[in-house]
């Protein structure tokens, strides 16, 4: 935990920013019956009957500093599907940058060896000298603020029934470019004075 807020505490770097990286599963739903539109006196009507359509999955990158985020929409949640993230992240989003500092979760797939599966050997390295991953400890995923932005995302955008994968492409791109363009950061105000009095009960006891 302390390694994670030090990392929050660091003064701003354009050519190290500090990236945070989480992921989440969207349940696509088709109607059944074609909803009734709103009118004067009456609210749009929906049946609560629905089919379900498969799930996709949503990497979400924030940079809470600047207030930037990016979601990427993807079928599947796969080593293969987070490596090509890590080079676009790299190489499209910050190709000025000397090292990324990536928080992240301990998902099995968040490891360099996801590297390796997509990307010979040469390049798999490549990206890697450019990264400095940091993981949120084991129960403490509360701390990647990229969680905050999921959050915020599933309240403002995703509380809907959205019938395809195509759509749910669109939806999202319309909130991240919404987003973006208010420039709203995270106002994170937890450090590690902080938590060694408000989570002192997790810290030994040392007697002298």
């Amino acid at each position: 935990m302390e390694e994670i807020l030090a990392v929050y505490e660091r003064p701003y770097d354009l050519r190290n920013p500090l990236i945070c990286l989480d992921e989440a599963t969207k349940q696509l739903v088709k109607e059944i019956t074609i909803p009734i539109a709103a009118r004067r006196g009456q609210p749009e009507r929906v049946d609560y009957e629905y089919e379900r359509n498969g799930t996709a999955n949503l990497f979400m990158l924030c940079e809470p500093i600047v207030g930037a985020r990016y979601v990427k929409v993807t079928q599947r949640r796969t080593a293969l599907d987070y490596a090509h993230l890590l080079k676009e992240l790299v190489d499209v989003f910050y190709p000025e940058a000397r090292q990324i500092t990536l928080v992240q979760d301990n998902l099995n797939i968040h490891s360099p060896s996801s590297l390796y599966k997509a990307f010979a050997p040469q390049e798999a390295r490549r990206i890697l000298s450019r990264l400095e991953f940091v993981y949120t400890p084991k129960h403490g995923s509360w701390l990647n603020m990229a969680e905050i932005e999921l959050s915020i995302l599933a309240r403002q955008c995703l509380d809907q029934r959205i019938a395809d994968f195509q759509n749910l492409q669109k939806q999202v791109s319309a909130w991240n470019s919404h987003r973006n363009q208010k420039g709203t950061w995270i106002n994170w105000r937890f450090t590690t004075q902080e938590a060694r009095v408000k989570l002192q009960r997790l810290y030994p006891a040392i007697n002298y």
